[in-house]
């Protein structure tokens, strides 16, 4: 049996930060190569963060919102950080609460994962909610979105259309392969 690639070693020689903006992260690894040679893999580092998937009746809650990397307003699901100390569901729950004002009575996790793991370091949790009550919201001082709901049929069709979200169409893609839609 020959050896894999992925069994060697792959020792990290040297680890540099060259950037941090309070966002992210960015810096390279130096690694050793299965051959002997060694090579720069660069990275950026986030924190995790989670999708919400929340259903009321028979649509699905998204938001609008601006994103300046793309220079494009995205119709997608809410989303935000997972805060330290806080479980992916604890945060999915609360970025629920303060992008769209709904509170859900109940969140399960459906998936939890690596992202991007080319250039990434960086976790996603898929969340459902559902049971939602009226609450206010609190939006951050850099959100400024709408919200709105989609019917669930419609849903994955309003997702995938320009300029798609990665995140929402994975999560309306596990939701319904969980049967949840």
């Amino acid at each position: 049996m020959t050896e894999r690639e992925h069994d060697h070693d792959w020792s990290v020689v040297e680890s540099e930060v060259e950037y941090e903006t309070g966002w992210y992260t960015g810096g390279y690894d130096l690694v050793e190569q299965p051959d002997g040679s060694t090579k720069k893999y660069y990275w950026a580092e986030l924190p995790p963060a989670v999708v919400v998937v929340a259903r009321a009746d028979e649509e699905i809650v998204f938001v609008d919102q601006y994103r300046p990397a793309i220079g494009e307003g995205c119709l997608e699901l809410p989303a935000g950080i997972v805060e330290d100390g806080e479980s992916a569901s604890t945060a999915a729950a609360r970025e629920l609460r303060e992008e769209t004002g709904f509170d859900p009575a109940g969140v399960s996790i459906l998936e939890d994962f690596w992202v991007a793991t080319g250039v990434l370091r960086h976790r996603r949790a898929i969340a459902f909610a559902e049971g939602l009550e009226p609450v206010d919201r609190n939006l951050d001082d850099n959100e400024f979105l709408t919200v709105t709901s989609i019917p669930v049929d419609e849903a994955l069709g309003v997702a995938r259309a320009e300029p798609a979200n990665d995140a929402t169409i994975e999560g309306l893609l596990l939701a319904r392969e969980e049967g949840l839609l």
